[in-house]
């Protein structure tokens, strides 16, 4: 069978919609529906049922993903195996992080890297780490770098490795002539009456914020909502409302406001994923070794 062919079912098997799946491959709806009608007569069965604006693997379709999967672990296996063999870091490495590891460490991991491995090409996308994990689980990044709060231990399938890379606490910001500025930190009850921004790009960070604010008693009144850090920092500059944010993100690029650690600290656990058939590719333990440096530094 055609490997593009399998490719493009065992992507809508993740994705769910023609344009989703085109998206991702870099291709038109109408392509990537041909490859999988083409798929289909291959293989003599149905394996998609039309469901209003998406489709659904029929249960032939779901198993000829499951052995793709197991196809595509054994080329990557041997693609392994060779870079392996040859020891040379080389090629081209895709890796995708969030925003707040993002600005801390991936421009200097990538420096570094260009400086020690000349020859090795690092394609960097921004994603949220449920998105980032799916890109990984669907081959479109080789690392993925998530946290427990957005991607739980529960949710990573058996294929995918992670090792722990830094842990993180989370700050409450706000305007620098806020009663609060000049202070180390502060507990949630002393933020009872205040308003907050919230970042609407990670629901993990909303849902924790609102869950942590009800065990102290009270329920946040969010007055603003915004998807960039750009937009949250102007509205606290202007004593507008306080932002609850990771600390790695309040390390980086921050006047004119005041950073206040959280009493007690509330932490989250960072790592980097990627796939266990990969795990001896030499590009992928040059960039863990290198951010993991970074980490520490």
């Amino acid at each position: 069978m055609d490997l593009g062919r399998l490719r493009a079912l065992r992507e809508l098997s993740v994705r769910k919609t023609m344009a989703a799946v085109a998206e991702a491959l870099c291709v038109s709806p109408s392509a990537v529906s041909q490859q999988v009608s083409l798929l289909e007569q291959e293989a003599g069965i149905e394996l998609i049922e039309r469901r209003g604006r998406g489709v659904e693997l029929t249960i032939a379709g779901r198993q000829l993903v499951e052995r793709a999967n197991r196809i595509f672990a054994e080329l990557e296996s041997a693609r392994t195996d060779i870079a392996e063999l040859k020891m040379v870091v080389a090629g081209e490495l895709r890796v995708a992080a969030f925003p707040s590891v993002a600005a801390a460490l991936m421009p200097r991991t990538i420096h570094a890297l260009r400086q020690s491995h000349g020859r090795l090409a690092v394609q960097f996308d921004e994603m949220e780490p449920e998105e980032a994990l799916t890109a990984l689980r669907s081959w479109q990044t080789d690392v993925a770098l998530i946290d427990d709060l957005n991607v739980p231990p529960g949710l990573l399938e058996p294929t995918i490795a992670v090792l722990p890379l830094i842990e993180d606490v989370f700050n409450v910001m706000v305007a620098q002539d806020h009663p609060m500025a000049g202070r180390a930190s502060v507990t949630l009850e002393e933020l009872r009456e205040e308003d907050w921004i919230n970042d609407t790009a990670s629901i993990a960070y909303t849902r924790l914020l609102i869950e942590l604010c009800q065990r102290a008693g009270f329920t946040p009144n969010i007055i603003a909502r915004s998807k960039g850090f750009e937009v949250s920092v102007a509205m606290i500059r202007e004593g507008c409302a306080i932002a609850f944010l990771p600390g790695l993100r309040a390390s980086h690029d921050l006047e004119d406001v005041w950073v206040c650690r959280l009493h007690p600290e509330i932490r989250r656990h960072i790592s980097v994923a990627f796939r266990k058939s990969e795990e001896r590719r030499p590009a992928i333990q040059a960039f863990i070794n290198e951010i993991s440096r970074q980490a520490r530094s």
